[in-house]
């Protein structure tokens, strides 16, 4: 799925080149770091991605190992759910008996050989019974900012590892809830990995989400046609707007959840750029051409050639590209998203999203 804005990353992160699409951690945009995890898995030509028009050239750019066919984008955002059943008639039209993988196209994870393993036991436990499937990361933090998942302890053995039944799950929790959930030691984060067959995937939309399904159903016989992007163009803007967690998962009582056991972050926001590049003394994270005087715990960004200095400053984010500049504290890096509604509101500076 790489269809996201990465909102929090402006002003390196723009509609029509957002995070994914960019080497925010490492040296490669991470849709490209993704699908790299999963090759070797998953044979390329078995490997989607569904993305968006506006963003359509910069996920060819991203991907070409990939086939042009398999690169879809919606004509518009339509949330997780749409994405889910619009992968769910893609796979169908291959193989209606095979089971897929949600995976988001922005997440870091280092140890690929260890997520491989256990992709395959997540794909063993969707083949072998009518259960949706997700990756559950063992929360190390009382984090507020995440979905949660509430175990309701094991299901089965598979490959050798512990699948758990899945009682529940939970909306972002205040500090206080986040914390007793930690401390229960019976929640995992949501990190919207989701594995199933196309069989159990649909019976959950025909469930759950049957006005959602309907509207699929009316674009299942175009998927294979010539007219396919037209049949997306006139039925997306009908759908739903809705998360998978919303439409199915928190409505499903078949869940399971594999307890995730390699590394993992979704670097939400620019603090997190901190913890996947090495510091300098003072603790300052630098990427580009960057200074820092006087100042700790700054993370400063110049992706233009410019150089960016900060004197006398600390716990500073500040980002330099060509045609904007951010300065913002770490502790209120998560308020550019209300930063960014205000540029989309003034004709003068929408040109910056």
């Amino acid at each position: 799925m790489a269809g996201g804005r990465g909102e929090r990353f402006w002003p390196a992160s723009r509609h029509s080149v957002p995070k994914h699409l960019l080497p925010i951690v490492g040296e490669t945009p991470m849709l490209t770091q993704t699908v790299d995890r999963v090759l070797g898995f998953v044979p390329r030509e078995n490997i989607f991605v569904i993305t968006t028009t506006e963003q359509l050239a910069g996920v060819r750019a991203a991907c070409p190992q990939l086939p042009d066919a398999n690169l879809v984008a919606e004509p518009m955002g339509r949330d997780t759910a749409a994405a889910t059943g619009l992968a769910m008639l893609l796979v169908k039209a291959r193989n209606p008996r095979a089971t897929y993988a949600m995976l988001p196209a922005d997440h870091v994870i280092h140890n690929t050989a260890e997520f491989q393993a256990l992709l395959e036991v997540a794909f063993s436990a969707a083949a072998s019974a009518e259960v949706l499937v997700t990756l559950g990361i063992k929360p190390t933090e009382p984090a507020t900012g995440f979905g949660y998942i509430e175990q309701g302890g094991a299901w089965r053995t598979v490959g050798g590892r512990e699948v758990m039944a899945v009682k529940r799950f939970v909306e972002k929790p205040d500090a206080a809830t986040a914390q007793r959930y930690l401390d229960s030691g019976r929640y995992f984060w949501n990190a919207g990995m989701f594995i199933w067959s196309v069989s159990s995937v649909e019976a959950a939309f025909r469930a759950h989400a049957p006005a959602l399904y309907a509207e699929l159903l009316t674009l299942e016989t175009a998927v294979a046609q010539t007219d396919w992007p037209q049949a997306l163009a006139a039925v997306y803007p009908t759908l739903p707007k809705i998360s998978v967690d919303y439409a199915l998962m928190e409505k499903s009582t078949n869940v399971v959840v594999v307890p995730a056991t390699f590394d993992w972050d979704d670097v939400g926001a620019w603090p997190a750029v901190a913890n996947h590049f090495p510091a300098d003394a003072a603790q300052n994270v630098l990427r580009g051409l960057a200074l820092v005087e006087g100042g700790a715990n700054n993370i400063v960004v110049s992706t233009s050639g410019h150089l960016t200095a900060v004197v006398g400053a600390s716990d500073l984010v500040v980002v330099h590209t060509a045609d904007a500049t951010l300065v913002c504290t770490k502790e209120r890096a998560q308020e550019i998203k209300a930063l960014l509604k205000r540029l989309g509101a003034d004709a003068a500076t929408a040109k910056f999203l």
